[in-house]
């Protein structure tokens, strides 16, 4: 059996507050307390790794280690198939400003525009398909670790749609919808995200009978 974390403290590696929010609030029927790395004043590691699992253990082994204390990371982004599975872990970094892009800073609509123009580049019958990955890394500060990946498979549109999303949602349709995930209710579509099938792998592995 997989090593459980129990009831008790968890350190969420990340230094938002939002995200600290969201997990704590899928983890309190079950007990756990969880303390952000930022409120501890633990550094954010550099996130070297060239796929979602190798950055989210990398974060997760980070604040376990300068805690003491299990952890826990996750590390998501869009995979487009027509670009071999970019912008993959590379998600955020696209919709950073160069210096002669205008102020520093991220500009999603223009990350957008950049995924949409290397497909347009493949002609009008591109593949289209793309999914969101979420990998949840758990790891103790003796070394052991768990991972758990969720995937949103779907579809991407152009031009965007909807105003309820983030980053990418307003150009993925998920599969078996017509809307984008921004014209999706939020805690709609919080229920069939990549981070809820994530999340849900997690909590029958460490929570279940």
């Amino acid at each position: 059996m997989t090593r459980r974390i129990g009831s008790g403290k968890l350190v969420i590696a990340t230094h938002n507050a939002g995200k600290l929010k969201e997990i704590q609030a899928l983890l309190a029927p079950y007990g756990v307390e969880c303390l952000s790395a930022g409120s501890l004043g633990l550094p954010e590691p550099e996130e070297t790794g060239t796929n979602f699992v190798e950055n989210a253990l990398l974060k997760a082994r980070a604040a376990a280690e300068g805690s003491g204390i299990v952890s826990l990371s996750d590390d998501s982004g869009l995979s487009v198939a027509a670009l071999d599975g970019r912008p993959g872990v590379y998600t955020a970094d696209w919709a950073e400003r160069q210096w002669f892009e205008g102020e520093p800073g991220r500009d999603w609509y223009m990350a957008m525009g950049k995924v949409e123009g290397l497909l347009a580049q493949q002609g009008p019958d591109v593949n289209r398909s793309a999914s969101f990955h979420c990998v949840l890394a758990l790891a103790w500060p003796d070394g052991e670790h768990a991972v758990y990946e969720g995937v949103a498979p779907g579809s991407l549109t152009w031009p965007p749609r909807g105003e309820m999303g983030f980053g990418y949602d307003p150009v993925f349709v998920p599969e078996n919808h017509e809307q984008t995930f921004a014209e999706l209710e939020p805690e709609y579509k919080s229920g069939i995200s990549h981070r809820a099938d994530a999340f849900a792998k997690l909590v029958a592995e460490q929570f279940g009978e």
